[in-house]
């Protein structure tokens, strides 16, 4: 599997960083786990096949990490050529159904039928749910909002495990044990702890107790990026650290970035 951190920023506006989304490629299955803004022109950015998007997997529903779905289902419906005719999948925790048809309401009825086929479903706990033949799908919930999960890609040749935003979790270390690359939020410096989100020496303490391969960190705050989130991940994980960039990429199983 491929991974390109699309956007590694959040909310708060930066000039190189955009909203949570990360790509996720093997064989045919194109994968956007998260979409937030500025996604779009990121996947041009870095050339890569955004028209070839199969799957979107949200993490929760703060709009930065879901706002620009709507622009992407849009932008699939006119600018394809030819037009797509294979069909879209979005998946989230609970309630992913009921988000995207509360949008339609404001959008309009072509969000909920584009002109090609799109699929809505929420994703259970604890449900290994199958992508294709060799790739499966797996949420876990964190504590960050109600429905907030972190997700899990597995294939034959390895695990990657997205966080999404969580805070402090032993369970989710448990879940999240043996992954390949731990693809960790790292929101802010030790000094602005918030209960629903990670500092970098608790993401390194995340990957330590998940005893994780390599740990990628992204969705940085402003002022985490005054620091050195990687060193200070490092006093906590003895493993490979990356503070990934937007357009950062990094193969599972083919032995690192």
């Amino acid at each position: 599997m491929d991974l390109v951190t699309v956007g590694t920023g959040t909310v708060a506006p930066s000039a190189t960083r955009t909203s949570a989304c990360h790509w996720v490629a093997r064989g045919s299955l194109k994968i956007l786990l998260d979409c937030g803004a500025g996604t779009l022109h990121r996947l041009a950015q870095f050339g890569l096949p955004w028209h070839q998007v199969s799957h979107v997997v949200l993490s929760h529903f703060h709009p930065d990490h879901w706002g620009e779905l709507p622009m992407l289902v849009y932008a699939l419906k006119y600018t394809t050529m030819p037009p797509r005719q294979e069909p879209l999948v979005i998946l989230g925790p609970r309630g992913v159904v009921r988000l995207i048809k509360q949008l339609a309401e404001g959008y309009g009825p072509w969000l909920l039928d584009p002109g090609f086929p799109i699929g809505i479903l929420d994703v259970q706990d604890g449900e290994p749910f199958p992508l294709d033949r060799d790739v499966s799908l797996e949420t876990f919930p964190v504590p960050h909002t109600p429905e907030s999960v972190a997700l899990s890609l597995t294939a034959p040749e390895g695990r990657l495990v997205y966080t999404g935003d969580t805070g402090p979790s032993s369970e989710l270390a448990r879940w999240a044990g043996g992954a390949d690359v731990l693809l960790a939020e790292c929101s802010l410096p030790k000094e602005m702890a918030l209960d629903i989100h990670l500092t970098p020496e608790q993401a390194g303490e995340l990957a330590r107790d998940a005893g994780a391969r390599h740990l990628v960190l992204t969705h940085f705050y402003p002022p985490v990026e005054t620091s050195d989130p990687a060193r200070a991940a490092g006093a906590r994980f003895t493993g490979r650290i990356t503070a990934a960039k937007d357009g950062d990429r990094f193969t599972i199983g083919g032995g690192g970035k």
